[in-house]
């Protein structure tokens, strides 16, 4: 399961790789008119700010290894220097005074060098495979953040378009109602309290259906800010394959593998880093072991016009080995640093495994309420439309009083909100219950 997961964010990376973050940024080109959910799970993938910034730090991250790996290779480089000697040093030989060198001296220097022996290019070698791993997973951890926000945000656009449904239902319900009560009072049959009632009713319910669109606008703007969509883009969604009611089962027999937790191996990826870090101080007790090689021109005459001609070669092969001898104890107490957060990292990953077991239990069983919720007022619903519908009709025939009509009305709409809002509650429960047992990569792929 692991492998897939790796292997589907490989395929993020590579994706990204490929396409220009600048093009990347505002690209509706991938979205369709009315795009369902996986298409915004795709769309956000290629497109939120997050995400996009896992990969480029995957990308930075390859860029820091090749720079650290590069001191293995040969450094090569070319000094030129020149002097005038002001006052030519002499030395004396037998009787004589000489002269040890001419006015001018100039020097070409060519000079390759190559590490045989560096721990710090030896710990380098050993992270890269750990820092590759490191970024990976960070990268997985976004793409997760990202399936389940994009879900919920889609769920409760979904949710609240129902629920705007529901209202122009019962303001077409309302309005007839008043128009019957508007009747009966205008012929005598009633007084005007029933065509008033009727009329709180109507406006209450329209302040309802604004307070719900105006959230909507909110809603459909931070969906846009989670797929990383422009907000002067249009974005409308598609609901025709979408039945809410066969998104809400889940086994509820799985139990954590804590191997499919991104939390728990970056953890694990941090402690192996921290191992390499132990070794490394273990290894500044080896000396550094360096070869070198140069060729020269020297130049030198009494007149500047002469200098460069002729020319005086030389060349120089050499080893230089650098051994660390004593450091004032520096060395050991890096070990033993090192090796306490080693320690510290073990007490990081056992914390992790209980917290991670709290938020399974937690969440199957904010699940399973939800779920019991959402059955209760399934029931509910249907119960409140049984009993509006009769006493539509005892209404209608001067059995019963307006006002249990109103009492009636207002049991169903509440019973179809709770319904949507328990529904809601079980999808979002759901994926909280796919984020802990680290399963929500699994549902993409």
């Amino acid at each position: 399961m692991y492998l897939k997961k790796l292997a589907y964010t490989t395929l993020i990376v590579i994706g990204g790789s490929f396409s220009s973050p600048l093009l990347a940024q505002g690209n509706t080109a991938d979205l369709p008119e009315r795009a369902r959910l996986q298409d915004l799970i795709d769309f956000a993938l290629d497109n939120r700010a997050m995400v996009q910034q896992a990969v480029l730090d995957e990308e930075i991250g390859e860029r820091e290894i090749a720079s650290a790996l590069s001191g293995w290779y040969p450094q090569i480089n070319a000094t030129g220097t020149y002097n005038y000697n002001v006052k030519i040093p002499t030395t004396v030989i037998g009787d004589q005074v000489i002269a040890m060198g001419q006015n001018h001296a100039s020097a070409v220097v060519l000079q390759a060098d190559q590490q045989l022996l560096n721990p710090g290019l030896m710990q380098a070698a050993k992270a890269a495979r750990y820092i590759r791993q490191r970024n990976a997973l960070n990268t997985e951890n976004s793409t997760i953040n990202t399936v389940v926000e994009v879900s919920k945000g889609y769920y409760d656009i979904l949710t609240s378009e129902e629920q705007l449904n529901i209202i122009r239902e019962n303001l077409g319900r309302i309005e007839r109602q008043l128009a019957d009560a508007k009747v009966r009072y205008e012929t005598g049959i009633v007084d005007k309290i029933d065509y008033k009632r009727a009329e709180i009713t109507l406006a209450n319910t329209k302040a309802e259906q604004k307070r719900v669109a105006e959230m909507l606008n909110y809603k459909y703007a931070y969906l846009k800010e989670l797929i990383g969509l422009e907000a002067a883009q249009p974005l409308s969604l598609s609901f025709e394959d979408t039945a809410m009611e066969r998104e809400i089962l889940l086994d509820t027999t799985q139990t954590v593998d804590l191997e499919n937790r991104v939390e728990f191996r970056q953890l694990q990826t941090l402690k192996q880093l921290q191992q390499v870090n132990t070794q490394y101080n273990k290894w500044t007790f080896l000396p550094n072991l360096s070869a070198f090689y140069n060729y020269a021109w020297d130049f030198r005459d009494n007149r500047f016009a002469d200098l460069y001609n002729p020319a005086f070669p030389r060349s120089v092969f050499g080893l230089t080995l650098n051994v660390p001898i004593f450091q004032g104890t520096k060395r050991l107490q890096e070990i033993r640093k090192s090796k306490l957060q080693e320690t510290r990292i073990d007490w990081d990953i056992f914390n992790l495994k209980n917290r991670i077991n709290t938020q399974y239990e937690m969440a199957m069983a904010t699940y399973k309420a939800n779920l019991n919720d959402w059955t209760t007022a399934q029931y509910n619903m249907a119960l409140a439309e049984e009993v509006y519908n009769t006493l539509k009709l005892q209404y209608d025939e001067g059995i019963k009083t307006y006002l249990d009509l109103m009492t009636a009305e207002t049991d169903l709409r509440t019973a179809q909100i709770n319904y949507l809002n328990s529904l809601f509650a079980v999808l979002s429960g759901k994926l909280e219950v796919q984020r802990a047992l680290g399963s929500v990569l699994d549902e993409q792929i």
